[in-house]
C-alpha cells in the first residue's frame, strides 16, 4: 500500500508540471488487448447506430459499450465424464471524453461493469487440466468493477499516464482472448501466476506511464497493488480501496511497433518484466529448507515474486498473422513457472466469407520441476501413488463466422495432451463454441 500511495503522488505531481502539454495520439499496438467483449467503432454495433443517436451521443463526449460472449465446451474424450458446460460474460461500459465534455485536454475516463455466470467444463468433467478449456469461465461468478480509471496523454502523445482500478493485462502482456483455451488468451502472466497477477475481468488500483519512442514504439511501467480481496466475489462493485495488501507489483514493458511492406504490415514485439514485493510461500521447503509435504512444517516465507515475457506479433501478408507468446515466473513461488504459445490467423479463407477467420495455436504450460521433483521423491519414500508433473500441451482450430457485423460464431477444437502435465489423466478432446455480440 505504502509504495502505491508513493507512486500515486509521484504521478499526481507530474500531472500538475506536465497539464500545460498537448496531446492527443492513438496507440498503433496490434497486440493490444481485446479481453472486454465490445468495440467502440461504430460499424460493429448490431442494434445499429439507434438512428443516428448512438454517435451524436459519441460525438459529443460519450461513448457507451455492450457486449456478450458465451462459450460452450463438450469432452468427447477425457475426464471422468463426457458432459456439455457453458459459460457466459455480460459487460457494459462507457468512456467520457473529458476534452469534448469538459474541456480537458486529451483527457477519458472510463468504467466498465462485468458480470459472469455458467459453469465450467473443466472442473465438472474433472478434465485436470492447468489450463481452462472455457477461457471467460473464473474468476467467480459475479458483478465486478473492471474499470474505473483516468487517463491523459501530455506533449503531443509522447506521454500517457493512466490512474484507477484497471486489470493488468489492459496495459502489460496485452494478447486477445480469440481463441477459447485459456493457453492463449490474455496477459500470458496472468494464466500462470494468477494469485497475484489478475487479467480481465478483475482490477486492481493501479498507475501507469507510457513513454512514446519515435520510430520505434513505446516504453511504459506502473505500480498495482497486490492483495487477494481483488479476488473475492463480495464487494467488487464499488471502487474501493481493500485493507491489508501485501506489496506492490512493479510492471516494466518496451514494445517496438515495425510496419513492413510500405506501412501494410504492421507488428508488434514486446518484452516485459515484473517484480513484486510481496513475501509468499514457497512452493517446496519449509522453514527449515526440506519438503514441507514431508514434514508437515509451514512453508519458507519468501521475499519478492518475480518474471518476464516476450508478445510478439506480425501480419506477414494482407491476411495472415503469426503471434508467439512467451513467459517465466520464479521457480521459489510459481507452481507453473512457464508457458509458451505460439499460432496463427488467416482471414478471408474462403473469397466469399472475406471477413471470416481461422485460427490454430500450440502451446504448453510447465510444472515446476522443483515441485516435480518432491512429487518424485514422495513415490520414492512410499508415499505414492503421486502423479509427477512436467508439461501440458494444448491445441485449437478455430474457424470465425460473421454473418453481420457486431456479430460472429467461433466452432473450435481443442486438444489437450498430457492433462495436468501428466499421464495420469487422459487425453483431452474438446468441442466448443465461442460467441460474441457487440451491441
Amino acid at each position: 500500500m505504502r509504495h502505491m500511495r508513493v507512486l500515486l503522488g509521484v504521478s499526481f505531481v507530474f500531472l500538475a508540471l506536465a497539464t500545460s502539454g498537448e496531446a492527443r495520439a492513438g496507440d498503433n499496438d496490434i497486440g493490444a488487448a481485446s479481453e472486454p467483449a465490445f468495440s467502440t467503432e461504430p460499424n460493429t454495433w448490431l442494434l445499429g447506430d439507434w438512428n443516428g443517436w448512438r454517435t451524436r451521443i459519441r460525438n459529443s463526449g460519450i461513448d457507451f459499450q455492450f457486449g456478450y460472449t458465451n462459450e460452450i465446451a463438450y469432452n468427447a474424450a477425457g475426464g471422468t465424464h463426457s458432459t456439455v458446460r457453458y459459460a457466459d460474460q455480460y459487460a457494459a461500459g462507457v468512456t467520457f471524453d473529458l476534452e469534448r465534455l469538459v474541456g480537458i485536454p486529451s483527457a477519458l475516463f472510463q468504467t466498465t461493469i462485468t458480470e459472469r455466470t455458467g459453469r465450467n467444463l473443466s472442473d465438472d468433467a474433472e478434465l485436470g487440466t492447468l489450463q481452462q478449456v472455457q477461457e471467460v469461465f473464473g474468476r467467480g461468478q459475479t458483478v465486478r468493477l473492471t474499470d474505473f480509471w483516468y487517463q491523459q496523454k501530455f506533449f503531443g502523445g509522447i506521454v500517457d499516464w493512466k490512474v484507477g482500478r484497471m486489470p493488468y493485462g489492459e496495459d502489460f502482456a496485452a494478447f486477445s482472448c480469440d481463441f477459447q483455451n485459456l493457453t492463449f488468451c490474455g496477459a500470458a502472466p496472468g494464466n500462470i501466476v494468477g494469485n497475484y497477477i489478475f487479467n480481465w475481468p478483475i482490477s486492481q488500483w493501479a498507475t501507469r506511464l507510457k513513454f512514446g519512442i519515435k520510430d520505434f514504439g513505446y516504453f511504459q511501467l506502473g505500480v498495482y497493488d497486490i492483495n487477494p480481496r481483488y479476488l473475492g466475489v463480495q464487494d467488487q462493485v464499488l471502487p474501493v480501496w481493500f485493507p491489508d495488501s501485501t506489496g506492490a507489483m512493479f510492471p516494466v514493458e518496451l514494445a517496438w511497433q515495425p510496419s513492413f511492406g510500405g506501412g501494410t504490415l504492421p507488428g508488434s514485439y514486446k518484452i516485459g518484466g515484473w517484480y513484486d514485493t510481496s513475501t509468499a510461500d514457497d512452493v517446496v521447503d519449509d522453514v527449515n529448507g526440506n519438503p514441507f509435504v514431508l514434514t508437515g512444517l509451514p512453508p519458507k516465507q519468501d521475499r519478492g515474486r518475480y518474471g518476464g515475457y516476450i508478445n510478439f506479433q506480425q501480419q506477414v501478408t494482407s491476411n495472415l498473422t503469426l503471434f508467439l507468446n512467451f513467459v517465466m515466473a520464479d521457480r521459489r513461488t510459481a507452481t507453473t513457472d512457464r508457458q509458451i504459445a505460439g499460432g496463427l490467423i488467416y482471414t478471408g479463407l474462403f473469397s466469399a466469407r472475406p471477413e471470416d477467420d481461422i485460427g490454430f495455436a500450440a502451446g504448453s504450460t510447465h510444472v515446476n520441476s522443483r515441485v516435480a521433483d518432491v512429487q518424485a521423491l514422495q513415490n520414492s519414500l512410499g508415499q505414492g501413488p503421486v502423479a509427477v508433473q512436467d508439461s501440458e500441451y494444448a491445441f485449437e482450430l478455430f474457424y470465425t463466422f460473421r454473418p453481420r457485423p457486431g456479430l460472429l460464431f467461433r466452432p473450435n477444437l481443442q486438444y489437450v495432451h498430457l492433462p495436468g502435465g501428466t499421464s495420469t489423466n487422459d487425453d483431452v478432446f474438446v468441442l466448443g463454441l465461442k460467441t460474441s455480440a457487440n451491441f
